[in-house]
C-alpha cells in the first residue's frame, strides 16, 4: 500500500521534519519545530503546517536575530 503525498498547505511537524531534514536544511529536528510554533510559526486551524508560510516564518526569523540563526544563539 502506498502513502499519500505529502499536502505542503497542511503537513505535520513531523512531516515538516523529515522533509527539511531531507533537503539537507542541516538537523531540524522535532523540538525545534514544536518550539517554533509556540514562539509564534504559523499554523493552521487544525495543527498542520502550510510548509511555505513556515519557512517565510523562519527567514523573517532569521532578520531579527543577528546570529543568522532562527533559534536563538
Amino acid at each position: 500500500m502506498s502513502k499519500p503525498p505529502l499536502n505542503p498547505t497542511a503537513m505535520t511537524p513531523e512531516d515538516v521534519v523529515k522533509l527539511l531534514s531531507r533537503m539537507g536544511c542541516g538537523k531540524v529536528t522535532l523540538e525545534m519545530v514544536k518550539s517554533d510554533i509556540e514562539d509564534g510559526a504559523p499554523t493552521n486551524a487544525d495543527g498542520t503546517i502550510h510548509i511555505v508560510r513556515y519557512c517565510g516564518w523562519l527567514v523573517s526569523e532569521l532578520g531579527r536575530n543577528p546570529t543568522g540563526d532562527a533559534h536563538g544563539p
